[in-house]
């Protein structure tokens, strides 16, 4: 470990890591060519870790930099420039396990866990998806019952970034009770795959479908272990949940802002040097309208950058922050997709492959829509939670509920007039997911405003995308569209029954 990189100050330390990336994957070694395998080669990841990029989320107490939120999120913005996977493996150590492990473990744990992180380049993850259950955590069968001096846990779970390679995991359990029912509540137990007892083996790989560098599969649980590495939240395990994944949610533009800045810079300069019918690419209206589309996600990107900065430290409760969470995770993600697909459509057919930047970045930003909450799921949460707050408020006008909300009070001016409309009695799944759509935007565009000083041509630019985006959502919801499938629809729907000879 190099003492100079640990206490450099951040700007210093963030352009050396972004140096050493680039010779790492541009010059050193030919990323395009290695993303086509799985996992990292050892000496290549190696190389990288020298740089002690996990440093950020360690407190300065036990030698680190000290859990800066914009320090974190530098550090995942780099990475993801050079490989969406390498920042999502960062993402992991990050907010699923170093971030709970400073607010919430003993200390001896810590201590013993960080150095091994700044000294041996040490990697953790976090177990909470089973087979049966995903995203009904709830439900979930792995269990743990007291014994001697610890706790015996018992259970299976799968989709682990770091399944296999992670040296340790925080893994989450239900108390088992005398008569073998389960507790309603969650409990955190941090493991170590070095110490006999602790180890969960990898029992199945999957071949998941991007993200290459990263292991996925299956784990089974059979452990011990000793009581001080039980994480203690103070309250329920719920909220400690609740709060570690509102927290990570909130780091996902982290991660997407280095993404979208690498496909928007790549883009612009392949449509002006790509020459078509005379001209440059990117003198065509609509590729200029599909640019504009790429710097808007990237400046809402950067408003959610900014006011995760603000809201989403350690020091932060972020148990009840479900609607700015969830909105940032959703938006961001749907924003990188349709990114990717932009980046990929206009490099042509060069971009269809997965040696291509862009052919990579719509496999590998495609189960960030997943993970963490499928979008659906989340969108329809932030609905609920806001149409609460209008039923508490007795405000049913969708506008003038916005007006009133911290976070929209600013940006709703831009939009009200398209959404003065009123919410009422009950609302259907589908109608509560395209409302959260639309909460997301105005929402998100609020963290752009508060940006002083941004480009204002870009804030202009996203503020037109917006207003186009929500006005086509609005009339999504006012479809009121019930269409529903017809499971046994084989009866008079064979085409050729109906085609003239």
């Amino acid at each position: 470990m190099s003492h100079i990189i640990i206490q450099a100050d951040f700007k210093t330390y963030i352009k050396d890591f972004e140096q050493h990336l680039k010779t790492l994957f541009r010059e050193t070694y030919d990323f395009n060519k290695i993303s086509l395998e799985r996992d990292l080669p050892a000496a290549f990841k190696a190389e990288i870790m020298k740089k002690n990029p996990l440093a950020v989320a360690i407190p300065a107490l036990h030698g680190g930099r000290g859990v800066k939120v914009k320090e974190c999120l530098g550090v995942l913005a780099a990475a993801s420039y050079e490989s969406l996977a390498l920042s999502l493996m960062f993402g992991i150590n990050i907010a699923l396990f170093l971030e709970p492990l400073a607010k919430y473990g003993n200390y001896g744990v810590q201590e013993k866990i960080f150095k091994r992180f700044l000294e041996d380049s040490a990697m953790g993850g976090l177990m909470i998806t089973e087979k049966a259950y995903g995203s009904d955590a709830l439900n979930m069968k792995t269990s743990y019952r007291e014994v001697e001096n610890g706790y015996k846990i018992e259970g299976e779970k799968h989709w682990q970034g770091l399944s296999g390679a992670a040296d340790f995991w925080l893994v989450t359990a239900r108390r088992r009770g005398e008569n073998g029912d389960l507790a309603r509540d969650i409990d955190f137990f941090v493991t170590d795959n070095a110490v006999e007892g602790q180890h969960i083996p990898m029992v199945h790989r999957y071949n998941n479908l991007g993200l290459y560098a990263i292991p996925y599969g299956i784990n089974q649980i059979d452990i011990t272990v000793p009581q001080e590495q039980r994480l203690q939240s103070g309250s329920t395990g719920l909220k400690l949940m609740l709060d570690t994944l509102h927290r990570s949610r909130m780091q996902f533009p982290g991660m997407g802002m280095g993404f979208l800045k690498r496909l928007l810079d790549e883009t612009l300069q392949h449509c002006q040097t790509r020459i078509v019918g005379g001209m440059p690419l990117s003198n065509l209206d609509s590729v200029k309208y599909q640019l504009s589309r790429l710097q808007a996600a990237y400046t809402i990107c950067s408003g959610m950058c900014c006011f995760s900065v603000t809201n989403s430290g350690i020091e932060h409760d972020l148990a009840t922050a479900a609607i700015e969470a969830n909105a940032m995770k959703a938006l961001i993600t749907d924003l990188m997709q349709e990114a990717a697909h932009i980046s990929l459509q206009l490099a042509g057919a060069n971009g269809y492959r997965l040696d291509h930047l862009a052919g990579r970045a719509v496999i590998d930003s495609r189960p960030f829509q997943i993970f963490e909450g499928s979008n659906e799921m989340l969108y329809g949460q932030i609905a609920d939670a806001v149409l609460k707050l209008m039923r508490k408020a007795k405000e049913t006008n969708f506008a003038k509920f916005l007006a009133t909300y911290k976070n929209t009070h600013e940006s709703i001016g831009y939009f009200a007039g398209l959404l003065d409309f009123n919410v009422d009695g009950a609302v259907s799944q589908r109608d509560a997911v395209t409302l959260g759509r639309i909460i997301s935007r105005v929402l998100s565009f609020q963290f752009v405003l508060e940006m002083q000083g941004f480009n204002t041509e870009l804030v202009e630019s996203t503020r037109q995308h917006m207003y186009t985006d929500i006005q086509s959502l609005v009339g999504q919801y006012m479809s009121k569209n019930m269409a529903v499938p017809l499971f046994e629809y084989q009866d008079q729907s064979d085409w050729m029954q109906f085609a003239n000879a």
